[in-house]
């Protein structure tokens, strides 16, 4: 196994609002939950595990000139997540109200200050990583029309270094909203998560592996997470993987597909082989699942 070279994580920083349902949601009434305030967003979280391991790691994201936004910035520096985050005044950092019961989320999104995250600022963020390997992009900065140019350039400047890149493909509802594009976006890149959501989203409704098999034809290797049913890895040439989900009682599936994006990052770059990646993702996913809240040690 080889070290783990830099990974640059681009995308958004949040602060989550979790509310962990007693019972289902009681619509125009009162449902009982447990809720607290944490630190979220699909990069920022894939950053911060990331950081767990050992790996080293630059956020480069946008925050509003808040409270709020230098807290984020402050947990994430304690963990050592090396942060190129710039500040925005007159735009509130991104909160998202997260809503979950019975294995299940439903998240009501503010975007904020991550759609002010520019072009400009991922190309300097970049070019002041000089050991950078690796870029992983959270589409949602892909997926929001105000900080498209950001993730574009963050995938043409990936290229023109000679980076490996992976992609996690965010929301089914974003990108169902942006049709056949997101799929032109992210043309060639080495890696590209899907959630069985998102995967019937961009390739239709086959079963797991027949779906990963067609996007392959955008990237050349496509993993689908299927939650507590495992992950299914397959490579443009042929090869197909499948591993099951360790068995946890879940709490909290908040960031559970941003941990195990780290898991498999950390074990891919590394030079595992797709099973043994699938099993370190797997992992770090299901410790994911068994706390409140999208961080490790939240």
């Amino acid at each position: 196994m080889s070290a783990v070279p830099r990974i640059v994580v681009v995308g958004d920083v949040i602060t989550d609002v979790v509310a962990v349902l007693a019972g289902p949601l009681a619509t125009g009434s009162d449902t009982a939950a447990g809720i607290r305030f944490s630190g979220g967003g699909q990069a920022a979280n894939t950053a911060a595990w990331l950081a767990g391991q050992g790996a080293a790691v630059t956020l480069v994201a946008a925050v509003g000139d808040d409270e709020t936004g230098r807290d984020r910035v402050a947990e994430l520096t304690r963990i050592g997540v090396d942060c190129a985050v710039e500040r925005h005044e007159g735009y509130p950092t991104g909160t998202v109200i997260v809503l979950t019961h019975a294995g299940e989320r439903t998240m009501v999104s503010q975007r904020g200050a991550n759609l002010r995250l520019t072009a400009r600022h991922v190309d300097a963020a970049v070019a002041a990583a000089p050991d950078v390997g690796h870029l992983h992009l959270s589409a949602y900065t892909l997926l929001d029309v105000g900080s498209r140019g950001a993730g574009l350039r963050a995938l043409a400047v990936a290229r023109e270094r000679g980076l490996t890149i992976s992609v996690d493909a965010a929301s089914a509802a974003p990108l169902r909203r942006v049709g056949g594009s997101f799929l032109t976006w992210v043309r060639d890149v080495d890696l590209l998560l899907v959630n069985t959501d998102e995967a019937t989203v961009l390739a239709g409704g086959l079963d797991p592996a027949a779906q990963a098999r067609a996007l392959t034809s955008v990237a050349h290797r496509v993993v689908v997470k299927r939650g507590a049913a495992g992950a299914v890895w397959v490579e443009r040439g042929g090869r197909v993987e499948t591993a099951p989900a360790p068995g946890v009682a879940v709490v909290d599936v908040t960031g559970a597909g941003d941990a195990f994006a780290a898991g498999l990052l950390t074990a891919w770059l590394a030079g595992a082989d797709p099973r043994a990646a699938l099993a370190r993702a797997g992992d770090l996913g299901a410790l994911a699942v068994t706390t409140v809240g999208a961080r490790p040690g939240a």
